[in-house]
């Protein structure tokens, strides 16, 4: 299951406030907006994705005292494309302009981490 799991607790209300929502044409990448839960410590961003597929999903961000992680919120399942795999790092990379200090513990998406994000 792609995750990104990061060093640190973060405030999800905060980066709720600051979310730019995501609109990617090739391949379609779409997250609009982002859903937290009262107790703020897991949200959820609907998905749309359009490459050799139509997708629709949840990516889901939970955090703990210690590490936030990003993942595909298991329910939904979908296939694991590239673009897929590139929704959650276009998360993470709003994560990462909001929390300049975090660093990522654990990842099994780094060869998507390092291309160019288009925003």
């Amino acid at each position: 299951m792609p995750h990104i799991t990061m060093d640190r607790k973060i405030d999800l209300f905060d980066f709720t406030k600051s979310f730019i929502p995501v609109f990617q044409k090739s391949p379609l990448i779409k997250i609009p907006t982002i859903y937290v839960e009262k107790n703020g410590l897991n949200a959820l961003l609907p998905t749309i994705i359009i490459d050799e597929n139509h997708q629709e999903f949840f990516i889901e961000i939970s955090t703990t005292l210690k590490k936030t992680t990003i993942r595909l919120l298991p329910v939904t399942d979908p296939i694991k494309t590239d673009a897929v795999k590139y929704s959650l790092v276009l998360v993470y990379y709003q994560i990462k302009k909001l929390f300049p200090d975090i660093s990522i513990l654990k990842t099994n998406l780094s060869e998507y981490l390092k291309l160019d994000v288009i925003s």
